[in-house]
């Protein structure tokens, strides 16, 4: 035996022994039978050679030096040493080192990769040796000691080092045990800013070892320490469309098929974007925003793009107290209404507003009065106790009679009304020098209307006009004139209250007026302004008009 010079041998390597490189390259392969390594001589050892190239086209080497064995593939190992084969295709094996000592450790040959199940032995040639003790590292090991078999756990990486057995006179050479990952630590991908909609795609990116590629492995997903997905042999995680909610931390974990090796990746920190808001916009009911005092206004807010918890403001004028909050605001309008409303619309990130809408309160007309205008050269006289009140001029005295309300928006049209005829339109009603004939009952019409739809219409009191003869001012009675009016005559310009600008003149459509025989312009006005809480007025009538 030569078991001293075997303990002088340097530590066996089995790291080296793949049917593939790392890489995933085929390399020459020396195998052992028994497939235990060191092998034993005693075991009577057959080695193969596996390689490219032609059959029967292997050198054999012993100790670093050519063995004179050309040509076979397998031989018999009758000697101790350390022997390597030769491949043309793919160049030397890995060396195997066959001994003839007293004491030797055993481990399966091969490539050793975690999770695997590894039973280490302890061969003796002297027979009377049942029981040793096994070392790791130079630390003795305790445990799952079966006399000359040492039984690992599911291997681990930190299983890797130098192992050798003791009896109580012998010693084995040391052996380098080499445990080779299953599959790396597991690398997750995806996108760290996905638009909230979009689908999601994440992989857990971790291959198994070209030295056993159909590993069965399982993949696992969690976010924020929660399973969201899993065990899965795929290495995918999809979500059709991600919402807020699947913002989070994930992670993935990747098992071997029966759990024994286990690895998660780093943490990946996903932040879900919503889509920013944009293409806010507002429409309200009656449309066009036009709309009459005291009626329902109804305002919606709708958006063309945005996600999310989406929050809703309505402001007016520019106003950063906010009217009211939801999608749709309703208002009761009063006077005070009309103005340029926004709605606003936030994400909490982002926030956009609506174009502003112009809404105009439509006040009725109200309150109409018959004023005469004070230009006449001789003073009116009214009647001590007149019903209805009565103005009375003498003859070419110059009349004209104004009609004004009280409130009312423009435009506002005004008729003239003799003893309940038509006579003329607008606010003035300018008769020129006065005659008998003018005289009768005077009343005038005011309106105006919301969209063509609707028309208010305010009424004033009679005024009875009394025009008298030359010498009988003070003895003419009241007649009635059927009389087509005159021509109305545009009235001097005078000094104090401007009730009306911007004068328009626009062509009348549908029939001509009862009791005349053509149609005179109709003339609108500006907005006329009027106080606000007033008593309706028993003259005011209000009418919609289909």
């Amino acid at each position: 035996m030569a078991g001293d010079v075997a303990l002088l041998l340097p530590a066996v390597a089995l790291a080296g022994w793949c049917p593939l490189s790392p890489a995933g390259a085929q390399t020459t392969q020396l195998l052992l039978d028994p497939p235990w390594t060191p092998a034993v001589l005693w075991d009577e050892v057959t080695l193969t050679c596996q390689g490219s190239g032609t059959p029967g086209d292997t050198t054999w080497f012993k100790n670093g030096r050519p063995w004179g064995q050309k040509g076979r593939d397998s031989v018999l190992v009758t000697k101790e040493g350390t022997y390597e084969c030769h491949r043309d295709g793919t160049g030397f094996s890995p060396t195997v080192l066959v001994l003839d000592d007293w004491l030797v450790l055993q481990v399966p040959a091969g490539p050793l990769l975690e999770g695997d199940n590894v039973t280490l032995r302890c061969r003796a040639w002297e027979s009377f040796i049942t029981r040793v003790r096994f070392y790791h590292e130079g630390k003795e090991l305790r445990g799952s000691l079966e006399g000359m078999q040492l039984s690992l756990p599911p291997l681990q990486l930190h299983h890797g080092g130098r192992y050798l057995c003791k009896s109580t006179y012998r010693l084995s050479v040391e052996v380098t045990v080499t445990v080779h990952e299953l599959f790396p630590v597991p690398v997750l991908e995806g996108p760290s800013e996905p638009t909230e909609g979009s689908p999601l795609n994440l992989r857990c990116r971790s291959p198994p070892s070209p030295l056993r590629p159909r590993a069965r492995l399982l993949h696992l997903f969690y976010r924020d320490g929660v399973l969201v997905g899993g065990p899965q042999g795929s290495p995918q995680l999809h979500v059709p469309a991600v919402g807020v909610s699947h913002s989070g931390g994930y992670t993935c974990e990747v098992r071997s098929g029966d759990g024994s090796v286990r690895k998660s990746s780093a943490r990946l920190r996903l932040a879900v974007r919503r889509i920013p808001v944009s293409g806010v916009s507002l429409s309200a009911q009656p449309p066009g925003g036009r709309v009459a005092l005291g009626d329902l206004l109804a305002l919606s807010c709708a958006v063309a793009a945005g996600t999310g918890p989406l929050s809703f403001s309505w402001h007016r004028g520019g106003s950063a107290s906010p009217l009211g909050t939801g999608p749709r605001l309703e208002l009761r309008v009063g006077g005070e209404d009309s103005g340029h409303y926004q709605c606003r619309v936030t994400d909490g990130d982002s926030a956009a507003q609506s174009p502003p809408l112009r809404v105009t309160v439509l006040v009725p007309v109200a309150n109409a009065t018959i004023t005469p205008v004070a230009n006449a050269t001789v003073p009116p006289v009214a009647d001590a106790t007149p019903v209805p009140p009565a103005h009375r001029v003498g003859t070419g005295a110059p009349v004209t009679l104004r009609c004004s309300v009280r409130a009312g928006s423009a435009p506002v049209t005004f008729w003239w009304l003799r003893d309940g005829r038509e006579v003329a339109r607008g606010p003035l009603l300018a008769l020129g020098d006065a005659e008998p004939r003018h005289s009768g009952t005077y009343r005038c019409v005011a309106t105006n209307q919301l969209d063509g739809h609707r028309v208010f219409r305010a009424l004033s009191p009679e005024l009875a006009l009394l025009v008298t003869p030359r010498g009988h001012r003070d003895t003419a009675s009241r007649k009635t004139q059927d009389r087509a009016p005159p021509d109305l005559q545009t009235p001097p310009e005078e000094e104090g209250e401007v009730l009306y600008a911007d004068v328009t003149v626009t062509e009348r459509a549908g029939a001509a007026p009862r009791g005349s025989r053509s149609d005179p312009p109709q003339v609108t006005y500006a907005e006329l302004p009027g106080p606000r809480g007033r008593h309706r007025d028993s003259s005011d009538s209000y009418e919609n008009v289909l």
